[in-house]
């Protein structure tokens, strides 16, 4: 994929906002080993593109670390997405990526497909949903899943991610999390 699209990680923040969450993403990921990251705002505002020379899941992991220990250290960002590869937001292009992705499930894993579209208008959620999850023989759990096969669609790309529930990193749900021990 093009420039844009080499990204690692969609990290989410505020309309508007793009300036002040460039400069949180910056000191977090140089707190974790990163000093150079390479940001750039989408075709979708509030999302934010970063190439990490670390590792996405690690970097997921050691968020949640310093969420714990400060969790005002997250003023400008809300969320963090790892993202495996990137392919055109065509069917044909996501079915390829979906199935190669859904190698990966294992027999007795549940699993579930998560699309967020934005400036996209080519198909409907519920189609993509539709013609996407029939590819993968595996049993399905919304509620508790042990995949999820999440894709981000933005404009003419997708980004595809095989994740477990943990690999997602949202300053709302860590906080609810902690909360509720």
């Amino acid at each position: 994929m093009e420039g844009l699209y080499a990204f690692n990680l969609l990290v989410s923040c505020s309309w508007g906002g793009f300036r002040r969450a460039k400069g949180e993403i910056a000191r977090v990921l140089r707190l974790l080993g990163d000093e150079n990251p390479d940001m750039k705002p989408t075709l979708a505002e509030g999302i934010i593109g970063v190439k990490t020379c670390l590792n996405p899941r690690e970097v997921v992991q050691e968020l949640r670390k310093l969420f714990k220990e400060d969790p005002s250290i997250f003023q400008h960002t809300s969320k963090w997405i790892p993202v495996d590869l990137w392919t055109y937001s065509t069917m044909t292009f996501m079915k390829r990526a979906v199935a190669e992705l859904g190698k990966s499930i294992l027999k007795g894993e549940k699993w579930r497909l998560t699309v967020e579209k934005r400036r996209y208008t080519l198909y409907h959620k519920i189609e993509i949903i539709r013609e996407l999850a029939e590819l993968i023989d595996r049993k399905v759990d919304l509620e508790n899943p042990d995949k999820i096969i999440r894709i981000d669609i933005i404009g003419k790309y997708a980004g595809v991610s095989l994740l477990e529930p943990q690999e997602v990193f949202s300053v709302a749900k860590t906080l609810i999390e902690m909360t509720e021990r």
